[in-house]
């Protein structure tokens, strides 16, 4: 720690490499770069805190402040200068979730490996920044990774967001590659999360359609997720892009699937939820959808059907709009079929989103336990991005629910299964 990250990184010949030649060949643009990626190595994705102390203070002098050990004081007065106060308590929950990251030597290599593949960062004001996610205010990402062309979301096509279940049916399938196939005639971009069922056909029959596609993954970009999709991926990099906010060598999570679907959500002009169960990661893209106020579509199916269960529950309780072809979807991408407000904020943002079961910090923090080897406090901490304090409540949650067991020690296993 004798030399901060951004110290390491802006003389470093991997920045130049990843922002191929984007960067200035000045000490300040190195630096900028450099301070975001390091940021976004030792964050979780949409950390708002660390988003408000970026917008307010700069990410060099932010970064700066967390290697040098600044006390929350520090933060507070910097950001009192800026005119953007915060309470000390949140900065200090902050540092308690950054500092335990800091990894000098981790986040060179992390750079050199997004080099090696060809990964390419992304900082907003670039030409090529997709503008939709810095809707996200203080929960937009601090930049971005790309495999592909980089260009494909910076405002060339109109976009739509198809999402929908894994387990798809027939029915789900045929409805989504007949609305992607058809979206692309009418020059629209699709973006979806690459990951099996709903999300593989719509990429799968954009390309069929010799149309631009594009992903966001929930881990970094130099091993493709899910693997069976690795040549999928492959294809829709050739052609359109892949984005991922967190660095090289970060493995997806539950929980960064859930911030992965906010960036989705912001990315597209429309979201349309094609089919989804009752309990389907796509109703958390669409809660992101409505609480930035993008128009929402959902597909109808049939009442029996569990695979559906999910698109019905957002046209009865979130007003979602029922679309069932192309033409349809792209009315709502084009923001036709709403009252004189013109969109969906002022139908449904205001309803908060389902609240998922276990809580998002205690998804968080499973991810982080592991069934066959008991961790510190202090460990899991460092894995999961958050505070000592909320991981030691979030684990009393857990204990109750007997989701997770202490050992003698004192260190925590999650149980193999909820009994």
């Amino acid at each position: 720690m004798s030399a901060t990250l951004r110290t390491v990184a802006a003389h470093s010949s991997a920045i130049a490499a990843v922002r191929d030649g984007r960067t200035p060949d000045d000490e300040e643009g190195r630096a900028e770069a450099a301070a975001r990626a390091a940021l976004g190595f030792l964050s979780e994705p949409g950390d708002g805190v660390l988003g408000h102390l970026v917008a307010s203070v700069g990410a060099p002098a932010v970064l700066d402040l967390i290697v040098a050990g600044a006390a929350p004081a520090e933060f507070a007065a910097a950001l009192r200068a800026s005119g953007e106060p915060l309470a000390e308590s949140s900065i200090e929950h902050g540092l308690q979730r950054w500092r335990p990251r800091v990894d000098a030597g981790a986040f060179v290599r992390s750079l050199e490996q997004a080099a090696r593949v060809g990964a390419r960062l992304l900082m907003p004001g670039d030409a090529e920044w997709p503008t939709g996610v810095d809707d996200l205010g203080a929960h937009a990402p601090l930049a971005l990774w790309v495999r592909g062309r980089a260009a494909a979301l910076a405002g060339a096509q109109p976009t739509i967001s198809l999402v929908g279940a894994r387990a798809a049916s027939g029915y789900g399938e045929h409805v989504t590659a007949d609305a992607s196939a058809g979206l692309v005639d009418r020059g629209f971009l699709i973006v979806s999360g690459g990951a099996y069922g709903i999300d593989g056909t719509a990429h799968r029959a954009a390309l069929a359609s010799d149309g631009t596609t594009v992903a966001f993954l929930a881990g970094g970009i130099d091993r493709f997720y899910p693997a069976g999709h690795e040549s999928l991926l492959t294809r829709i990099a050739q052609s359109g892009a892949i984005f991922s906010e967190v660095p090289c060598g970060t493995a997806p999570s539950k929980w960064r699937f859930l911030q992965r679907n906010r960036l989705i959500a912001a990315a597209g002009e429309a979201t349309v939820v094609i089919e989804a169960g009752l309990r389907s990661g796509s109703l958390n893209t669409a809660a992101h959808a409505t609480q930035l106020g993008r128009p929402l579509g959902a597909v109808p199916g049939p009442v029996t059907s569990p695979s559906s269960a999910g698109c019905h529950r957002l046209m009865r309780e979130r007003d979602a709009t029922c679309v069932v072809d192309a033409a349809q979807m792209a009315e709502l991408a084009a923001g036709m079929g709403f009252g004189i407000d013109g969109g969906a904020a002022g139908r449904s943002a205001a309803v908060a989103p389902a609240s998922p079961d276990p809580s998002p910090d205690a998804v968080r923090l499973l991810d982080a336990l592991s069934s066959r080897s008991a961790r510190s406090v202090d460990e899991l901490a460092r894995r999961s991005g958050m505070a000592p304090g909320l991981v030691m409540s979030t684990l009393a949650e857990l204990e109750v629910d007997r989701r997770a067991v202490r050992d003698v020690d004192g260190d925590w296993k999650q149980r193999a299964r909820r009994r």
